[in-house]
C-alpha cells in the first residue's frame, strides 16, 4: 500500500519538476533570444547596469532549470536527499518572494523616490559613449508610452544645459524635432505614466504573482509528501 502510494506521488512529483524544468528552459531561451537580438537594451537604472530584462531572464531561467533538475532526478531515484533539498531551494525561493513583496508594499514611498532620483542620474548618461542600452531604452519608452523626461520634459534641460530634448520626446519625430519649441513635445511624466499603466494591469500582475504562488505551493507539497513517503517505504521494506 505505501509503496502504490509512493508510485502515484513519484509520477506527480517527476511530471511537475518536468514541467517546471521546461519552463525554465523557455524562460533562459527567451533571455538568451534577447541576449543575442536586443543586447542594445539595457537597464535605465545606473546604478544597476546589469539589471536588464535579458539578464534577469537568463538568470531566473537557469535557477528554475536547476532546481527542477533536482526535484526530477530525487524523483526518478527516490532519493531523500535530493527531494529535501528541492524542498529547501523551493521554500527559500518562496520566502524570498514573499519577503521582497512584502518590503516593496512597505516602502513603496521611499521606493518611488529613490527610483525617481535614480533615474534622473540616468538621463546624464543618454546618448554618451558605452551607454547605447540606455539611450535606446528611454527612446522607446517616450515614444510607446508618449512622455517625455522622469518627472517633467525640463529633466532634460539639466542634461542638455539647453532648451531642449530627445527626439524621441517630440509628437510628430523629425530630425532635431528636440530643438523645436516646448508645445512640439509630449507632456506627461514616463515615471508616472508607465507607473499608471502598471496599475491599470494590476489584475494581471496580481494573477500571475497568484499562480506563481499556488505553484510553488504545490511542489513544495508534492516534495514533501514524497519525503514522507520514501521515508514510509524504506521503513516498512527494513
Amino acid at each position: 500500500m505505501a509503496r502504490g502510494c509512493l508510485q502515484g506521488v513519484k509520477f506527480l512529483m517527476f511530471a511537475f519538476n518536468l514541467l517546471f524544468w521546461l519552463g525554465g528552459c523557455g524562460i533562459l531561451g527567451v533571455g538568451i533570444w534577447l541576449a543575442a537580438t536586443q543586447g542594445n537594451f539595457a537597464t535605465l537604472s545606473p546604478s544597476f547596469p546589469s539589471l536588464s530584462a535579458a539578464n534577469l531572464l537568463i538568470v531566473t531561467g537557469t535557477f528554475i532549470m536547476a532546481i527542477g533538475f533536482v526535484g526530477c532526478i530525487g524523483a526518478i531515484k527516490e532519493n531523500k536527499c535530493l527531494l529535501l533539498t528541492f524542498f529547501v531551494m523551493l521554500l527559500l525561493v518562496f520566502l524570498l518572494e514573499a519577503t521582497i513583496t512584502i518590503l516593496f508594499f512597505a516602502y513603496t514611498d521611499k521606493i518611488d523616490r529613490y527610483a525617481q532620483q535614480d533615474l534622473k542620474k540616468g538621463l546624464h548618461l543618454y546618448g554618451t559613449p558605452g551607454n547605447v542600452g540606455l539611450t535606446n531604452a528611454w527612446s522607446i519608452i517616450q515614444t510607446d508610452f508618449r512622455c517625455c523626461g522622469v518627472s517633467n520634459y525640463t529633466d532634460w534641460f539639466e542634461v542638455y544645459n539647453a532648451t531642449r530634448v530627445p527626439d524621441s520626446c517630440c509628437l510628430e519625430f523629425s530630425e532635431s524635432c528636440g530643438l523645436h519649441a516646448p508645445g512640439t513635445w509630449w507632456k506627461a511624466p514616463c515615471y508616472e505614466t508607465v507607473k499608471m499603466w502598471l496599475q491599470e494591469n494590476l489584475l494581471a500582475v496580481g494573477i500571475f504573482g497568484l499562480c506563481t504562488a499556488l505553484v510553488q505551493i504545490l511542489g513544495l507539497t508534492f516534495a514533501m509528501t514524497m519525503y514522507c513517503q520514501v521515508v514510509k517505504a524504506d521503513t516498512y521494506c527494513a
